[in-house]
């Protein structure tokens, strides 16, 4: 399953394995098809969905309403455009008033919205128990996926832990480089511009991870998500190709080894960033793609 040529993933060694193992299912959870999971004082909504390795908060936010939590690690914050809010963690805060990407440090840690918008948390699901046990699909994750790698954190930075803000607009997009990455000791996100090209149909991804999962966070415009799980000796474990049109918002969980790509519809804007726990190791081996690389170090054994 190659990727074409004039992508940037076609550079990468897992480009072209050849699957094995039987996927679980895809979740494809359309956030405004159902209640939101809580609801905040000033009128924010939230969405509570987890991966085996990841638990990610979709937050519609109102001025006024403070999303606090106590982790044992590392995550992201996503301001998207037109949010605003202060980032605090007991010792120091920042303002973050346009699209950011935000490492916040483990403890306690409060998100205070200042304008409304989209703010999305991405945390390791080892790192919150708590968090993970409240996502409504918390009962799909009662016996672990044999398919998807133990998880453990990546080395911790050696300036130490503290709140890292990276502004869109201070790190643009290249030709060549596949989007705008940034990882921390837990996660590592995708966080691409919003969009509107329409995407050629000769020119889609599909492709498959080995051993972890992907989500994705559709903010903005709807998706095909394309999805075929590889024929194997055992006829039993065959499935149907599932073409799976989700709207937004959505969040969407890929399984390994399930075969994926993603078609959007038309030219509407779309905003779409894609989230991995913990970082990858075949993007982190890109010469840079990793736009943080000198602040977190990779596993010594690499």
């Amino acid at each position: 399953m190659p990727y074409d040529a004039s992508d940037p993933r076609s550079k990468l060694s897992t480009g072209v394995a050849v699957p094995a193992g039987t996927p679980r299912e895809p979740t494809c959870r359309e956030l405004h098809h159902v209640a939101a999971d809580e609801e905040h004082p000033n009128g924010s909504r939230t969405w509570w969905t987890r991966s085996q390795a990841m638990v990610i908060a979709h937050t519609e936010a109102q001025a006024g309403d403070e999303l606090s939590v106590d982790t044992g690690g590392e995550y992201m914050v996503v301001v998207a455009e037109g949010a605003g809010v202060v980032v605090e963690d007991g010792s120091d805060s920042e303002d973050v008033n346009e699209f950011a990407v935000v490492v916040m440090p483990s403890g306690p840690s409060t998100v205070r919205v200042t304008a409304p918008g989209i703010v999305l948390r991405i945390f390791g699901a080892p790192t919150v128990p708590d968090l993970a046990a409240r996502c409504a699909n918390a009962a799909d994750y009662e016996i672990d996926d044999p398919n998807v790698a133990p998880w453990a954190p990546w080395p911790a930075p050696p300036a130490g832990e503290r709140i890292r803000v990276y502004r869109a607009a201070d790190h643009p997009l290249e030709e060549g480089r596949n989007g705008r990455l940034f990882r921390c000791t837990t996660v590592m996100i995708n966080a691409s511009d919003p969009r509107s090209d329409l995407r050629e149909p000769n020119k889609l991804s599909p492709h498959h991870h080995d051993d972890f999962e992907q989500v994705s966070l559709q903010v903005e415009g709807d998706f095909t998500h394309h999805f075929r799980v590889a024929w194997t000796p055992d006829a039993t474990t065959w499935r149907d190709d599932d073409h799976h049109v989700t709207e937004s918002p959505a969040t969407v969980v890929i399984p390994p080894p399930l075969i994926h790509t993603s078609q959007p519809h038309g030219t509407r804007r779309r905003v779409f960033f894609d989230v991995f726990a913990p970082p990858r190791i075949d993007f982190s081996e890109q010469p840079g793609w990793v736009l943080n690389a000198d602040e977190y170090p990779m596993p010594a054994s690499r």
